[in-house]
């Protein structure tokens, strides 16, 4: 395995509207390896960020949320690019409410719907932004690529797929105002690769998709995440993914992987975070590459999905 990164801290966050939902699993750096601890609540995002930021040490979090914005709606945008944006809209109350009509929707109020009507669709929400089509919606890594289903654009609030709630919770709550304070954060992929942004006394985000991360560690899910035999199944070769990174489980998070993370219904979650959290130790260690497109949108705009190197079927 290549030199490990200078990182002393790597944690993934599962993301949910509703903080019950809301699961992190976090590793500390031991030897060229890594002791990871049992998922637990996210709780408060400013304590997380602060307990993996503690001793000053570099620290990276996966956040399973989008992090960027569509390059058509962004071509509109005055700011420079997506961390300048973000800093902006601390603050902005009516940025994060979500439209329940057509006629509310705007380039200062993008998120919609508030509800489910009948006749909805992306198309017309497209149009009440001023963009040409329901893919003008998407960022550039949310669309289809050989090796997974498209993901739901950040701006869309409705049904199981979508992500644009989650994105309000984080970038609203915590997200924009740590930015506009001058948070020792930084962007990935915005403000430069992963190793490059790891430094003293600053937190590196990066947006991390679990169903990205099954792909990339070689895991096959053999049904639904959200059935507990199907977690319990995958236990064996989950656990032999952290020994091939070096990740050493402490004795509660190999008794969960083995019992398939427990029968309620936050069980996927915390496999989720797990899951992101193995992502993101691939990445920092080299064992996957810091995969960015050559596309200043992506860099400035956009964003990517840490670890995903195929590129979307249509551009």
């Amino acid at each position: 395995m290549p030199e490990p990164s200078i990182a002393r801290r790597a944690a993934h966050a599962d993301w949910s509207v509703r903080p019950e939902k809301r699961w992190a699993c976090l590793a500390e750096r031991e030897g060229k390896g890594w002791r990871a601890a049992a998922p637990r609540p996210v709780g408060d995002p400013f304590a997380l960020a602060g307990a993996l930021l503690e001793g000053g040490a570099p620290a990276a979090l996966g956040l399973d949320l989008p992090l960027g914005l569509p390059r058509a709606y962004a071509a509109g945008r005055p700011e420079a690019d997506f961390p300048a944006f973000l800093r902006a809209r601390a603050g902005d109350a009516r940025f994060f409410g979500v439209a329940a009509e057509l006629d509310a929707v705007g380039p200062d109020a993008p998120f919609y719907p508030a509800r489910g009507l009948r006749g909805m669709t992306r198309a017309a929400h497209a149009a009440a932004l001023g963009l040409e089509g329901a893919a003008a919606l998407e960022r550039w890594c949310d669309r289809a690529t050989v090796t997974r289903p498209a993901g739901a654009p950040p701006f869309w609030t409705l049904g199981a797929n979508q992500s644009g709630k989650a994105a309000i919770g984080a970038w609203r709550d915590w997200l924009a105002p740590a930015l506009a304070a001058e948070a020792p954060y930084a962007l990935w992929p915005f403000e430069g690769d992963l190793r490059s942004l790891l430094a003293p006394g600053r937190l590196v985000l990066a947006e991390v998709y679990p169903a990205e991360a099954l792909r990339l560690l070689g895991l096959r899910l053999g049904g639904s995440k959200r059935d507990p035999e199907a977690r319990r199944r995958l236990g064996p070769a989950l656990l032999a993914a952290m020994e091939a990174l070096s990740v050493t489980p402490e004795p509660p998070l190999r008794d969960a992987a083995v019992a398939g993370f427990g029968a309620d219904a936050a069980g996927e979650d915390r496999l989720d975070c797990v899951l992101g959290l193995l992502n993101l130790v691939a990445v920092l260690d080299g064992a996957a590459p810091d995969f960015i497109p050559d596309d200043p949108w992506v860099r400035r705009w956009e964003g990517w999905v840490m670890g995903q190197t195929a590129l979307p079927r249509q551009r």
